[in-house]
This record gives structure tokens, C-alpha cells and sequence, in this order.
């Protein structure tokens, strides 16, 4: 009987590996489309918070209100094994660099339907590059 189980994931994107019924740990290791230059929406989860853990490299959290089409974000440059919770509700983005990998605890499921997209505009994505560059030039 095989007491105690391990999990890695060596692949680029999002990939959930251990759900239970009520929550669910999943990878996300960078890939192209999580680069800064490649970010043009935001989700948001309506049934649960989403927790974030840096592993290795760097990446900058991104939370984000909209209002009338209006869009007020911060981000944070994530400090290796800190442990950053997006709350329900809240429209966010992560920006990796390569060889970047987060550990990601949110509800069970999270990933086959509780998601929702928002669109950036071009003037939006320029915004939400300046706040992420000034996170990371703070170092």
C-alpha cells in the first residue's frame, strides 16, 4: 500500500494534479502566452478564492477591478514560497518570465468552468505592462 503520493509536472502551462472534492492543487509553469507581452485578458473565479506560491523563478501577480469598463489593477512581484490569495471576485493575470513555477490551491473543479475572460483593450494592456514593470523594477 502506497502511503504518501508526488507530484511534479516538467510542462509548460496550467496543469491541476491532485482534486479532491473540495479543492484542487494545480502547476503553472511559464509558457509563452503567460509572458508579460502576451497578456491581453484577465479571468475571474465567482465560486472561489485562488491561492499562488512562487516555486522557482520570477512573476508578478496581477488583481484587477473593473468598473464601466474601467480598470484600476495592482501587481506584486512574487517572493519565492510566499503564499498570495486572489479572493473571489477579483479579475487577475499572473506574468511569468521562463523558467518560472507557481503552485496554484483553489476549489476543485475551478478549471473546468467557474472561469470568466475580460478582454484587454490595447490602451488597457499598456497599463497593466507599466504597473507590472514598475513591481518588478522595485527590486
Amino acid at each position: 500500500m502506497k502511503i504518501i503520493d508526488a507530484y511534479d509536472y516538467a510542462g509548460m502551462g496550467y496543469a491541476p494534479f491532485l482534486i479532491g472534492d473540495k479543492w484542487q492543487v494545480a502547476f503553472l509553469n511559464y509558457a509563452p502566452e503567460e509572458a508579460l507581452e502576451r497578456i491581453v485578458k484577465l479571468d475571474v473565479h465567482h465560486y472561489t478564492d485562488e491561492v499562488f506560491v512562487l516555486l522557482d523563478g520570477r512573476a508578478a501577480l496581477v488583481g484587477a477591478q473593473i468598473v464601466d469598463g474601467r480598470i484600476t489593477c495592482e501587481a506584486v512581484d512574487m517572493q519565492p514560497l510566499q503564499a498570495y490569495n486572489i479572493r473571489r471576485e477579483v479579475w487577475h493575470k499572473i506574468a511569468m518570465q521562463p523558467g518560472s513555477r507557481v503552485l496554484i490551491v483553489e476549489n476543485s473543479n475551478t478549471h473546468l468552468g467557474d472561469f470568466e475572460f475580460y478582454e484587454l483593450s490595447p490602451e488597457q494592456i499598456a497599463a497593466l505592462r507599466e504597473t507590472v514593470g514598475k513591481a518588478w523594477a522595485q527590486k
